[in-house]
């Protein structure tokens, strides 16, 4: 079936240049995790970083070494801000110049509030840069490169795609995208409005052979969370989740690598849930 090889399994793959992909927010946490199974996978990556170069840097050596075509991949950091238009315009850019095309987007990248706070207390600063961040960077992060996928740009050449079925994005979004938690309204609604950015982009690029997909991570062991480590070892403790562990990055670099090597070809516009079961109902 078309689209469901996978990447490091194609043929003649030393003469086939490696997919490009933009994975924002990969300089360490979730970001990270998803672009080393994408080095793993043959790819090149793209990571993107708002300041920590140090990070990126580590980044980008830890795909090197497990790149399965080093002389052919490409590890390349490039600092962004994606809650500022400007440096979306400039990380599509420079991402283009810097691995020669692009095949995939991994709208990671996102923030929690600097303070929790009751939503009865909670500012419109913090709200306001958590959309800025969360949502309307992705939303229109994914707008610049699926006007240059579709041939906006270049005289209205559309690039040809190195990908198993077509170009694909995907939204990393949260079970907070509808799991409501009173101490981080912020938070969540911003989640919420980019699982709906992902049924949107893929209702409008399905006829354009382009898939979106959602991925909902649960309770993941990453910076974000570390500074509630103990509320949610205790919520674990509890059975709240049945598989009974934290998810790890890997867990979503996963999840992210069968999507870009085609093995879900038919499921456009899937949320696929990464939360060890957090989000069953059960009685």
């Amino acid at each position: 079936m078309p689209g469901t090889a996978p990447i490091e399994n194609q043929k003649s793959k030393t003469q086939n240049p490696p997919p490009a992909v933009l994975v924002t927010g990969a300089s360490r946490g979730l970001g990270r995790g998803i672009a080393l199974q994408l080095a793993a996978a043959g790819c090149s990556v793209a990571v993107n970083y708002a300041g920590n170069r140090a990070a990126a840097d580590e980044t980008a050596a830890l795909c090197r070494a497990a790149a399965p075509r080093p002389d052919a991949q490409r590890f390349v950091p490039v600092q962004a801000d994606i809650s500022a238009a400007a440096d979306r315009r400039r990380l599509v850019a420079e991402t283009l110049s810097a691995l020669g095309a692009l095949d995939a987007l991994v709208n990671n990248a996102g923030i929690a509030p600097k303070i929790r706070a009751d939503i009865t207390e909670a500012t419109e600063e913090s709200f306001e840069h958590l959309i800025r961040t969360n949502l309307q960077g992705p939303y229109f992060l994914t707008q610049a490169v699926a006007r240059h996928w579709l041939g906006a740009g270049a005289g209205g050449v559309r690039p040809a795609c190195a990908i198993p079925g077509g170009f694909k994005i995907i939204y990393v979004t949260s079970t907070s995208a509808n799991t409501a938690s009173i101490s981080r309204g912020d938070y969540c609604i911003s989640k919420a409005g980019l699982a709906m950015a992902a049924q949107l982009w893929a209702l409008r690029l399905a006829a354009e052979n382009i898939q979106v997909v959602e991925l909902r991570p649960g309770i993941m062991a990453t910076d974000m969370t570390a500074a509630v480590k103990g509320k949610y070892d205790q919520f674990l403790a509890g059975g709240n989740v049945p598989q009974n562990r934290w998810g790890a990055p890997e867990d979503v670099g996963l999840a992210v690598r069968a999507v870009i090597e085609g093995r879900l070809p038919f499921s456009t516009g899937a949320v696929i849930p990464i939360d060890g079961g957090l989000t069953l109902r059960r009685l």
